[in-house]
């Protein structure tokens, strides 16, 4: 895969980057040659990024080749979006006022390279504006107001004709870096047509997927014809490689993953979870309001507030299990024994959420896990009670697990299946577990719906081993191909 700068006046181009061609944005939009798809990786360092000029067409028509450019749309977009920029500066503006709370002028301009900047004392500040909006070279504006606060004022995209004469060398050194490492990616490739990402954290203590379960993802994405790679959370920048996005690290509204999923899918990069998921997952309260307006059988539920705290005790018996609004997994979920302890509960979660979730406490031996993905059942697990214990997981006891058991979905009961699919299809077609209860008087009962579920090798997959991960892939690939309207690929594993 040959590499392009696309920058006005080659002829001027003032940088030494050895092993890339340097073309005008009228000769790659306008020349056959670079029409032929995925054989060039796009560095696009036009003048300007207005929007539906030269420099806008660049990005727009190497994502329509398959060239994934830098910067890709979407980025190009956060430049002009007022809203984007007023975001990124409440992100960083902690960071920013640690970082130049010496800095006695009340103005800097901070011209970013390539996530560099001449200054040592600000690298850290300038990578996490590159990892906000991945563009080549941007300049950055911070202001010092009266009370003595920075706030990051403007944001604007740089060519090479604003570099200043001597930084030349150190900008020359920083895109040779920086090219170089994007195609070391590039080099490593097989000959995929196209190309998804995992996004993992190995510092879990409770991973999605573990390691052997990874591994065959991987596989199973290349017998569908996915080039795989994993990545991290500092790999936010490298998105627009990738034709598709697997999240397996553990998803939340108000962190690192959430970020990734609603910037791959805002530039049509097919992800699982999506951002729609994993906000309507996290939060228990749009849960049990969809569960209640669509009549899907639950615990006795109680939307909690400071306003009706008494209702708790009229409406339910003790004990009570209380959620905070975006817990998952056992986490977040308490059990009150008595009026004492659920006032102690209550005072510690209204500080940080104006809503709670109260339901009846409904003892079982297991919960069901059923797995969805693309709105059919994929598995399904019995997870047994942890010793001594209420829940599946004892996090007290250094997150001890009960038993399982896995099952063909044929020989799950029909209405445990229907009430997991009928609330994770008012969720989405994304990967999903539903919990429900099976309880000995009969009554079939939905505690929940989780993106993002445990996918581990010898538990969900006992069943359907191998197959598991192939069916996941392949709707990956299906997704893929009809956003690039497309042919579907056939399995090489078939």
């Amino acid at each position: 895969m040959e590499v392009i700068i696309v920058a006005a006046q080659p002829e001027k181009w003032p940088l030494q980057v050895p092993n890339v061609r340097v073309v005008s944005p009228r000769k790659y939009i306008t020349d056959s040659e670079f029409a032929r798809l995925g054989e060039f990786k796009v560095f696009n360092l036009c003048n300007a990024f207005k929007y539906q000029n030269m420099g806008y067409y660049v990005s727009l028509l190497a994502r329509a080749r398959g060239h994934n450019p830098e910067p890709n749309i979407q980025t190009i977009m956060d430049f002009r979006s007022s809203k984007m920029k007023k975001h990124i500066a409440r992100e960083i503006e902690e960071s920013a006022n640690r970082i130049l709370a010496k800095r006695t002028q009340k103005k800097l301009k901070l011209d970013i390279f390539f996530g560099k900047c001449t200054d040592k004392a600000y690298l850290r500040l300038a990578r996490e504006l590159f990892t906000a909006l991945p563009a080549p070279m941007f300049r950055a504006v911070f202001e010092k107001d009266k009370k003595g606060v920075w706030h990051l004022g403007d944001v604007e995209a740089m060519s090479s004709r604003d570099i200043r004469d001597e930084d030349l060398a150190f900008v020359s050194t920083v895109a040779a870096d920086y090219v170089a490492r994007r195609h070391r990616y590039i080099d490593t490739r097989d000959r995929s047509r196209y190309s998804i990402a995992i996004l993992v954290d190995e510092n879990e203590e409770l991973p999605a997927s573990d390691k052997k379960a990874l591994a065959k993802f991987a596989k199973a994405a290349s017998n569908v014809g996915f080039f795989c790679e994993f990545i991290t959370k500092d790999d936010y920048d490298r998105l627009n490689e990738f034709d598709a996005l697997f999240i397996r690290a553990t998803t939340n509204a108000n962190n690192y993953t959430y970020t990734f999923s609603r910037k791959a899918y805002a530039d049509g990069i097919v992800v699982v979870d999506d951002p729609s998921s994993i906000i309507r997952c996290a939060n228990k309260v749009f849960l049990a309001e969809q569960a209640a307006i669509r009549n899907i059988p639950t615990p006795k539920t109680v939307i909690v507030h400071k306003g009706n705290l008494d209702d708790i005790e009229k409406e339910l018996n003790f004990p009570v299990v209380i959620k905070q609004p975006d817990s998952q997994f056992s986490q977040g979920v308490f059990k009150a024994e008595d009026k004492k302890s659920l006032d102690k509960i209550l005072s510690k979660l209204l500080k940080d959420s104006d809503l709670l979730i109260a339901q009846e406490f409904v003892p079982t031996k297991f919960d069901w896990r059923i797995g969805i993905f693309d709105k059919k059942p994929i598995f399904a697990c019995k997870y047994y009670m942890a010793a001594k214990h209420w829940q599946i997981v004892n996090k007290d006891e250094k997150n001890e697990a009960g038993a399982f058991k896995t099952l063909p979905i044929s020989e799950v009961p029909k209405k445990v299946v229907d009430i997991a699919l009928k609330m994770s299809n008012l969720i989405g077609d994304g990967l999903y577990g539903a919990d429900v209860k099976e309880t000995d008087d009969g009554r079939i009962l939905l505690i929940e719906v989780n993106d993002n579920p445990n996918i581990d090798a010898g538990v969900e997959d006992k069943v359907a081993g191998f197959a598991l991960y192939e069916t996941i892939m392949r709707g990956f690939m299906d997704r893929v191909n009809e956003i690039r309207k497309l042919e579907p690929v056939s399995s090489k594993g078939k």
